[in-house]
């Protein structure tokens, strides 16, 4: 077992990991200069590909205790609290809605500048970190992260995750050391669901395959039933939007879908945390608080507003996926390519579509999802960014 048996198909990206991780324990251990380890990192590479499992990962291998094997056993407890999350020296922070919020990042910053409460390093992971861009320049928290990047503290490590060196800042890229992730052969995400989640081998197949080797959405499909029944209705809108009343009829049930799918991840965490605070501020509920008290449940209510927010939209996001993904096998088949269908348990439907179109139809199809998906994160309203994109399959 070792804190890297979960990055599939990510071999090359490993050993320089690991060597970056030996190189570390050199500089904590004043043995050797340390030349393979840097202070900034940017993880890279296309969704699913496991930029955040590489970055947790290396974050362990950094803490890591155990001397007598490589850096990164999956054992010690400093190995197991960095994985879990609860590693006192190692901060994971995601977007609370659309983007990264400033006074989050300076938060941070503030948090790198001290020394680890350990004998190692103090980490700090920025998911999703092509969010640091705001809607105007003064807002950008990635100003606050500059700094800190460029004279960065002894013992800190920033590991900034996007899926490309493009969609992060040039003025924060050209101080990461890029590390480059690759999307792994679907045989080896089956393998992986397979020892890991304990999942038949031939759901693991279908899954990885269906997924188009994103690890996680593969382990969604392989695992919940709901997941794949939504799937399932989401592949049939290619056949039927046949005219302007399906269309928006299909665009309100993604949207809905989406919206229901959210609240009944949030509620019951948002429920919680209103009453954790309330009691917290000295009441079980809100009434007779306080103006202080009462203002700071407002601020909680709008944070967990962005957060529905971004959670409906990447479940948006994940169906516009699973159309780009039948379109592309639609246009496999169209030009009678070799390449293996994602989506072969509805390979009659892919048929039917295929040829009733041509190649070019295909394409603008496909730009037309990915337009709405760019459209959903300029923050264009979910139904009408829906509505655009159905009439424009039809």
């Amino acid at each position: 077992m070792s804190v890297w048996d979960d990055l599939v198909g990510q071999e090359r990206v490993v050993d320089q990991l690991r060597a970056s991780a030996a190189a570390a324990r050199e500089v904590v251990s004043g043995t050797g200069p340390g030349l393979g380890m840097t202070h900034a990192w940017v993880f890279t590479g296309p969704p699913g590909s496991g930029r955040s499992t590489a970055a947790r990962a290396f974050a362990a291998a950094l803490q890591c205790t155990d001397e007598t094997v490589a850096a990164g056993c999956g054992e010690c407890h400093a190995c197991l609290t960095s994985l879990g999350g609860t590693n006192p020296d190692v901060e994971l922070v995601r977007p609370p809605g659309l983007h990264h919020l400033t006074d989050d990042i300076r938060h941070l910053v503030r948090r790198a500048a001290l020394s680890p409460s350990g004998a190692r390093w103090q980490v700090v992971i920025i998911e999703d970190a092509d969010r640091l861009e705001g809607p105007d320049l003064a807002w950008r928290p990635a100003n606050s992260l500059l700094k800190a990047i460029e004279e960065p503290s002894p013992r800190t490590v920033w590991i900034l995750c996007a899926p490309s060196l493009e969609d992060v800042l040039p003025t924060i890229r050209s101080r990461c050391r890029p590390i480059v992730l690759r999307t792994p052969p679907p045989e080896e995400v089956a393998e992986v669901l397979v020892r890991r989640d304990g999942v038949d081998r031939a759901m693991a197949s279908f899954a990885a395959r269906a997924a188009q080797s994103h690890v996680g959405r593969a382990r969604r499909l392989a695992t919940d039933e709901a997941s794949r029944l939504r799937r399932a209705e989401i592949l049939k809108i290619p056949n039927q939007i046949v005219n302007v009343g399906a269309c928006l009829t299909a665009a309100a049930n993604l949207v809905d879908a989406a919206e229901e799918e959210s609240g009944a991840a949030t509620s019951a965490r948002d429920s919680a945390e209103h009453d954790q605070l309330s009691v917290a501020l000295g009441q079980g509920s809100s009434k007779g608080l306080d103006a202080g008290s009462r203002a700071q449940l407002k601020d909680l209510e709008k944070q967990q507003k962005r957060r529905a927010t971004r959670t409906q939209r990447d479940i948006l996001d994940l169906a516009l996926l699973e159309l780009v993904a039948y379109y592309r096998d639609v246009l496999v088949i169209q030009l009678e390519s070799r390449v293996p269908l994602a989506n072969v348990d509805v390979e009659s439907a892919l048929l039917a579509t295929a040829r009733g179109s041509h190649a070019d139809r295909t394409l603008e199809r496909i730009e037309a999802i990915l337009a709405c998906r760019e459209a959903l994160a300029s923050n264009v309203a979910p139904l009408l960014a829906a509505e655009a994109m159905t009439l424009a399959l039809r």
